[in-house]
């Protein structure tokens, strides 16, 4: 998952959505943990499980901004907050748990399914990347 996450964050650009789905312990934040590490995020990548969202700086003045909305019935005021932040090109924008922000999510969205096969392996389903993983092998 870290692999995979670092050369599909060293191809993005800024303004993708990115969203990650899958049950607990899937292996999503490791997957962002990745991300962070292909965009040269120097630090520490931890899950925002309990803070809802953390902002990270990376390459040519990217952000990674994760979010996980497992613990929330209802978004309230972290809508806006996400609605903002898919607004600005210079974000790369992760959510775990989008069920409840679905309708803030662009259509465009990077969508990935990750379903573990073992302790050790995982089987992604990866939708909306067309242009950006085109002719790219990850």
């Amino acid at each position: 998952m870290m692999e995979f996450g670092a050369k599909l964050g060293a191809q993005l650009r800024g303004g993708e959505c990115i969203i990650l789905t899958g049950d607990v312990g899937a292996g999503k934040t490791v997957l962002t943990k990745g991300l962070a590490r292909g965009l040269a995020v120097d630090d520490d990548v931890q899950s925002p499980t309990f803070t809802i969202s953390r902002v990270y700086k990376g390459r040519d003045e990217l952000e990674l901004a994760h979010y996980d909305f497992y613990r929330l019935s209802e978004p309230g005021i972290m809508k806006d907050e996400l609605r903002e932040v898919l607004s600005d090109s210079q974000v790369i924008t992760v959510v775990e748990w989008a069920d409840i922000v679905e309708n803030v999510v662009p259509d465009k969205a990077i969508r990935i399914m990750i379903s573990p096969l073992s302790e050790t392996s995982r089987s992604l389903e990866i939708t909306g990347a067309d242009t950006l993983l085109r002719g790219e092998s990850i």
